[in-house]
C-alpha cells in the first residue's frame, strides 16, 4: 500500500503548475471583465468631479482592482478546480495516475498544496494591499471624488445622532482632540423629529464640548431664510471617542488594527458580534481556496464512467457555489446575532470540508 500523500516530485510540479497557470488565466480574465464593468457604471461620477480625467480613471482602477482580486480570487481557484480535473479526465491522465496506484486523496495532493499557498498569499495581500486600497477608496469616494483631505481617515459618510439631532459629514481627518470633519451637515430637529433647522459648513473642528462650524450656511424651516454665519457650535453630547466608535469598516482595517477596533466597541458598551464575525472571517475568508480542489474533485472522480463529463463538471460548480452562498448566509445571521460569530466564519468551511471529504472517500476510496 502506498502511504506516501504526496506522488512523486515530477507529477507533482506537473500538477501544480497545471493548476497555477490556469488559476492565473481564470483570475485575470474575470478581474479584466468585471473591472470594466464596473468602470463604465463609475466613470460618470469620477468624471463628473471639475478637473478629473483619465489620470483619475485609472487611479480609480488602481484602487478598485485589489478589491476585486481578493474577492473573486476563490472563485478563480473552482473554476481552475473544474478545468484542470476536467482536462486531465478527458485527456484519460486520471486513470493512468490511478493505474500506476496513486489514491484520489494522492492526485489531489498538489492542487491541494498548490491552493494553501494561494490561501496564505490571499491572506497576506488583504491584509497589506486590500485593506489600504479600501480605506482610499472610501474616503475618495467621500469627497465625491474630489481632493481628499490631508490625513483623511478611512470612516466616511459618518452619520451621528445627538438626542434627536442629526451630525453627518462625509470624512474625517485627525485624531483626537485634533479631529476635523468635512463636508458637515447638522439637523436640529424638534420632539416630533421635524428638522426645524439645518447648517452646513465645510468644516468642523473640535471645540470640547461641541463641533465648531467653519462659516456655516443655516437654513431657518419656519421662514425659509438662509444666513450666512461666521461660526457656530453643534453637538456638544458627540465626542471624537464616539466617533472612533461609531463606524468601524472591518474591510479598511488589517486585522491588528480591527482587534483594537473591537476592543475599543466593547469597552463601549456596544454591540461587537459582527466585527467579531468579520474578524474570524478574514481568516476563513482566505482559506476557502484550499477549499475547491476538494470540492471540484468530483470532475475527475465518480462512480458514473458513461462519459458524463460535463456533469460532474456542473456538479462541482454546484458544490463550491453552493459554499459561498453558505457562506454569506452564516456571515449575515452572526452580523445581527442569530449565530456566535466562531461559527458563523467557521460553520460553513467545516460543512463543506465533510462534505466533500464524504464524497471523494465514498466514490474513490
Amino acid at each position: 500500500m502506498n502511504l506516501e500523500f504526496f506522488p512523486s516530485r515530477t507529477l507533482t510540479l506537473y500538477l501544480a503548475r497545471l493548476f497555477l497557470t490556469r488559476i492565473v488565466a481564470v483570475l485575470i480574465m474575470l478581474v479584466l471583465v468585471l473591472q470594466v464593468l464596473d468602470l463604465l457604471g463609475e466613470s460618470g461620477d469620477i468624471l463628473a468631479y471639475k478637473g478629473n480625467g483619465q489620470m483619475q480613471l485609472l487611479y480609480y482602477v488602481s484602487l478598485r482592482v485589489p478589491q476585486l482580486v481578493a474577492r473573486f480570487l476563490p472563485y478563480s481557484v473552482l473554476l481552475a478546480t473544474i478545468i484542470t480535473l476536467a482536462t486531465l479526465n478527458q485527456n484519460s491522465e486520471v486513470i493512468s495516475m490511478k493505474a500506476a496506484g496513486l489514491s484520489a486523496h494522492q492526485v489531489l495532493a498538489p492542487l491541494i498544496l498548490t491552493a494553501l499557498v494561494i490561501s496564505g498569499f490571499s491572506f497576506a495581500f488583504n491584509e497589506r494591499v486590500v485593506t489600504r486600497a479600501a480605506r482610499t477608496l472610501d474616503s475618495w469616494q467621500a469627497v465625491d471624488y474630489g481632493p481628499i483631505p490631508k490625513n483623511a481617515s478611512p470612516k466616511a459618510n459618518l452619520y451621528l445622532a445627538e438626542g434627536s439631532d442629526l451630525l453627518l459629514a462625509q470624512s474625517l481627518s485627525g485624531e483626537g482632540n485634533a479631529m476635523m470633519l468635512h463636508g458637515v451637515t447638522y439637523y436640529r430637529r424638534d420632539a416630533n423629529d421635524m428638522i426645524v433647522e439645518m447648517m452646513r459648513a465645510g468644516t468642523a473642528t473640535y471645540a470640547n464640548p461641541g463641533w465648531k462650524l467653519d462659516k456655516p450656511t443655516k437654513f431657518q424651516v419656519s421662514d425659509t431664510t438662509t444666513t450666512k454665519l461666521v461660526a457656530a457650535t453643534v453637538a456638544p453630547g458627540i465626542t471624537p471617542a464616539k466617533i472612533f466608535i461609531s463606524k468601524v469598516d472591518a474591510d479598511a482595517e488589517d486585522i491588528f488594527t480591527l482587534t483594537g477596533s473591537i476592543q475599543a466597541v466593547r469597552e463601549a458598551g456596544q454591540r461587537t458580534s459582527e466585527l467579531d464575525a468579520a474578524w474570524w472571517h478574514k481568516l476563513s475568508g482566505p482559506l476557502s481556496s484550499a477549499l475547491m480542489p476538494l470540492l471540484g474533485a468530483v470532475a475527475a472522480f465518480g462512480l458514473a464512467r458513461s462519459g458524463a463529463l460535463l456533469i460532474r463538471a456542473v456538479t462541482g460548480m454546484a458544490l463550491g457555489f453552493a459554499y459561498f452562498v453558505f457562506d454569506n448566509a452564516a456571515l449575515a445571521m452572526g452580523n445581527f446575532g442569530g449565530y456566535p460569530p466562531l461559527i458563523a466564519a467557521w460553520a460553513p468551511f467545516l460543512l463543506f470540508a465533510l462534505i466533500g471529504e464524504t464524497v471523494l472517500i465514498r466514490t474513490e476510496e
